[in-house]
This record gives C-alpha cells, structure tokens and sequence, in this order.
C-alpha cells in the first residue's frame, strides 16, 4: 500500500488521529469484561443493587464516549481517505491527458475509465477501512489475550492456539482471492469497452439489425465476470463460517477449562464470563479483519493498477532542446521518412521526401489505408519516425515542444468533434482569449457564419454532448472555425470537406487561400477535386510515394492518380 500511503502522507493529521481514536474505543471495549465481571461476582453474588446500578453506569458511559470516540474516528478517516482518493484520481487524469494517441490506443479508453473510476473507488474504500481497523482489530485481539491472561492463564492459553490458527486461514483465503479480483477488474475493463462500442455504434448495430450478435457478445462477457465472481466470492465466503467455527470450538475450550477451574475454586462465575467474552470480542474483530483483508486485496490490486497507469511513460516522443519559432509562415519537410506503429512490424509509411514552402498548398491523396492520416499525425509530432526526419521551419520536430506545436499547427481531424457547451466554448477551447470579432471571423472563413446567425442565441447557442444537434456538414464547419480561430501557421485539414457540398467545399477553399496570415495548408482527400487546385500533391499508395506533383503533371505520369481523377469526374459527368 506504498501508493496509497504516498498520498494519505498530505493528510498526515487525519491519518493519525483516526487510528489512535480507534484504539481509544478499543480500550474502552477491553474494559467491559472486567465490569462484568464485577457486577456478577460481587454486585449479583452479594444481592448488591448500588453496586449493580454503579457499575451499569459505568457500563453505559463507556458505550457512550466509546460511540463518540468511534464517530469521531471514522470522521477523521473518511474524510483522509476521500481526499487522498480525490487527489489520486486528479492526478490519473492529468497523467492521462499528457499520454500521446500511441500509448492511449496501446492503453485503451475502457482500461482509462474503469481505473480513474472502479480502481479509485476501491483504493479509497480501503484507505477508509484500513484507518479505521489496521490498529484496532489487531489491538483487541492481542489485548484480549492478554487481559486474558491476567484472569487465568491456563484458561488464555486457549487463546495463544486459536489466534495462530486464524490467521492462517485469513492468509491462505487472501493470497488465493488476490490474482482472483484482478482478474475481475480486468473482466470490467472488457465489459466497460463493449457497452462504450455499443453505445458510441448503436446506429450502425441498428442498421444492421446485429442486436442479438451485440447482446450475446455482451451476456458472455458479463458470464465470464459473474463466475469469476463467484469463485472468488465462494472462497471469501469461507472466511466467516470457518472463524465462527474456529472461534465457537476456542470458546468451548475456554468453558470446558474454566469450568474445571471454577469447580476447584480457581476461578469465578464472572471471571468465566469475562473469558467468554474475550473470546466473542476476538471473534467479532477477526470478522472485522477478514472484511478489511478483502476489501484490501481489492484495494491492492486496484492499487498496483493505478500505479501501472502512473508509472507510464507520458509518450514515446522524444523532445530535445526546444528552440525559439518563428510567426512567419512554417516550412515542412519530409527526408526519408518511414514510420512503423508500436508494436507493428510492417511500415505505415516508407521512405516518404517532399518539402512545402511556408505559405504554400499540399493535397494528399490516396485509397483507404495508404497512411493519408498517419502522414498528417507525425506532422503533429503525436508519434517520433522510426527512420529519417520531419522539419518544420527547417528544424526537428522532436526540438519543437508541445506548447508551441499546438500554436504551430491547426489541425482539423477527420471526425468532427464538438464538446458539450456552447458554440462560443467550442471556439474558446482553441483561443480562450478570443474577442467575438475574431469568433466571426473564424466562422466567415470556415463557412460557417450562417449556422450560427441562424441560432436564436447566436454564439451561446448549446450545443450538446458531440454536437448531436448539428448535422455532420455543420459539424466540420465549426471544426474548421475552432482550428483557425489560433491563426495556426500550418492548417491540416484532415478530409474534413467529406460532409459538405461541392459550392460550400470551394468557398471554403477560396477563404482559406484568402487568410492574411497565409498558413501552409495540407488537405487529405478522397476526393481530387479537394486537392487538384493544391500547389502540389502527394500521392499515396500502400505507405510509399506514388507521385507528387501539380495536378496537371500527376494526370501525366501517376496512373493512380489518374485513375482517381477520372473515375470521380466521370461519375460526376454521368451524374
């Protein structure tokens, strides 16, 4: 539990006081047998109703500061462990947004979500539990004992069997459920990932009527978790009724004892019951402990979890010596390029050499999978080349850091992707200082200025949860907006025309071309009249250059190219 004693370490007073208030009621509790004992040897044994009535209040006032003492702790310790645990999931989630798009597909979303929520949950129930009990139960198990021993030893020794024998079997049940939960945690991870694909995907499911193919997916998954579950849940079942059993033979040994010793007049009736009572006092806090030892082989395990996630490495990018950039327009330029995924042996991209002059267009075009957006991710520097180097204003990309990346590049993804709020938070995510002229301009430019005018509250029109209250076209045109509101010296617009109309599409380009701070601008498309109007084109096929030049020059000597270009003119010819 280093993990989670590193942040209870800021809650110092609260972690201390929670235990050192617990052991005070534990004293208290220690202190009742003895009482009783009285009141029947003496009070009971000599018909003393004074006697009785004192010492019941003795009795009464312990139970009562013993509750308060016992609120205060748990107090103390809730309020320790909810802290520690807020922290603990602030730091998971600014540890998460510093992760590079490799280690967060190397991770998975539905991995990310279940340990910043269940893993944290079950962290901070155990720091809960482990302050309230790691002091008190052992304290009246070992204090029982003793305070037996001062009533008769013959009669503990009892004890000093039963106690070994306990925790024997709390050891054995905890290092055979530990693997057990962590495979449980790992079974939500599935189940979280399913429920998100089908939620994310239920149009399509819809579409093509797989529900039953979807619910079977998802009721085997949830049966694989149920029985591991339950066979984890049947060996942790075993601790209760094996400690009563355990417990309930010590307590016959105790009576058959001190039984022997009450005949021979060694022992008293109330002693006895003070024995007695020991022994169900070991019995309710071993229960107690046994409950704590689960809840912390969860905790361990949901620790160790946290700690992996902690531990990783923020990217796979290297960032050397940052360097002063430039506001004039960037440069790009690719020297023998090539680029493999983590993890993948084949390459993405293969031995790629073009350079774009600052200010200047690029079209890339190519088939579905030919490393289009792959291109444009190692542009924005989420993943290092595996060979050769990338140079933005003739420096290394692994010089320039992620601050001045973001203000370097705009990038306009693929998926159109809106945050809930409003259109004027959208646009503040990019500049949070923007004025509302630069907001419209932004929106001029993009096409979009009329979607927003046409809104009753203008820019604080809300805007749901992925802009489902957009259309897709509407969608890319607010994306476009959000990127150029920066004024980004390089503009990626990752095929995000593919929802608009043609006019809309070439109004858009037109904007673009006219922007007064001329950002070198690369366009990926399917389609080549996105890019035949580009300064030049990159064609891609299968990961390597299959052409770069103008369209005219391409429609020469690229029979891909050429192949693209005709095939979408003639359609829309026969349109």
């Amino acid at each position: 539990m280093k993990f989670a004693a590193h942040y209870l370490a800021d809650y110092k007073k609260e972690s201390l006081l929670a235990p050192l208030f617990k052991m005070l009621e534990a004293i208290f509790e220690l202190l009742v047998p003895l009482v009783m004992a009285r009141i029947i040897d003496i009070g009971i044994a000599n018909g003393d109703r004074g006697y009785i009535l004192i010492h019941g209040g003795i009795l009464i006032l312990l139970a009562i500061v013993g509750l308060t003492v016992a609120i205060i702790a748990q107090w103390f310790s809730a309020k320790a462990a909810i802290n520690a645990s807020g922290r603990m999931r602030s730091d998971l989630f600014f540890h998460i947004m510093k992760f590079s798009r490799g280690t967060l597909e190397k991770e998975g979303t539905a991995a990310l979500v279940t340990r910043i929520t269940n893993d944290v949950n079950q962290v901070q129930n155990g720091m809960n539990m482990f302050l309230r009990l790691f002091l008190r139960s052992p304290f009246i198990v070992f204090g029982a004992m003793i305070m037996a021993f001062t009533v008769d030893v013959r009669a503990a020794l009892v004890f000093c069997v039963v106690i070994p024998v306990l925790g024997l079997v709390i050891y054995l049940v905890m290092r055979a459920t530990l693997p057990r939960f962590r495979r449980i945690q790992e079974g939500l991870e599935e189940i979280l990932l399913t429920v998100n694909e089908n939620l994310e995907g239920v149009r399509v499911i819809r579409a093509f009527r797989v529900e039953d193919a979807q619910d079977k997916r998802f009721m085997d998954e949830t049966s694989s978790l149920y029985d591991q579950q339950i066979g984890a849940g049947r060996i942790s079942a075993l601790l209760n009724p094996v400690t009563y059993a355990l417990i309930n033979l010590g307590i016959a040994a105790v009576l058959w004892v001190s039984g022997t010793q009450v005949q021979l007049g060694v022992l008293t009736q109330g002693e006895t019951v003070a024995l007695v009572n020991y022994m169900s006092q070991i019995l309710i806090e071993l229960i107690k402990l046994a409950n704590l030892i689960l809840l912390l082989t969860r905790a361990i395990s949901s620790a160790g979890r946290l700690e992996e996630i902690l531990n990783t490495e923020p990217d796979e990018r290297t960032h050397d010596e940052a360097s002063d950039i430039s506001d004039n327009g960037m440069s790009i330029e690719f020297d023998h390029l090539s680029f493999t995924y983590p993890g993948s042996r084949d390459y993405a991209l293969s031995d790629i050499s073009f350079t774009v002059k600052p200010g200047q267009t690029l079209g890339i075009i190519g088939g579905t999978g030919s490393g289009k957006s792959s291109l444009v991710r190692l542009i924005r520097h989420a993943y290092d080349p595996s060979e050769g180097t990338i140079s933005i204003d003739g420096r290394d990309i692994r010089s320039i850091s992620d601050d001045d990346m973001v203000h370097i590049v705009g990038n306009v993804p693929q998926r159109a992707e809106l945050f809930a709020g409003t259109i004027r938070y959208n646009l503040q995510l990019a500049k949070p200082d923007a004025t509302e002229d630069e907001m419209w301009q932004a929106l001029d430019a993009a096409q979009a200025k009329e979607i927003v005018e046409k809104k009753e509250k203008g820019l604080d029109e809300p805007v749901q949860r992925g802009g489902t209250n957009f259309s897709g076209g509407q969608k890319q045109r607010l994306t476009i907006a959000r990127a150029l509101i920066k004024k980004p010296q390089i503009l990626i617009l990752d095929d995000s025309a593919s929802a608009l109309d043609m006019l809309t599409e070439r109004h858009l380009r037109d904007a673009i071309a006219e922007l007064t701070w001329h950002p070198t601008t690369i366009t990926i498309s399917q389609r080549a009249s996105s890019v035949m109007s580009c300064d030049q084109i990159l064609v891609l096929d299968g990961g390597k250059c299959a052409g770069l030049g103008t369209s005219e020059e391409l429609l020469k000597t690229c029979p891909i190219y050429r192949e693209i270009y005709s095939t979408q003119f003639e359609l829309k010819e026969d349109a």
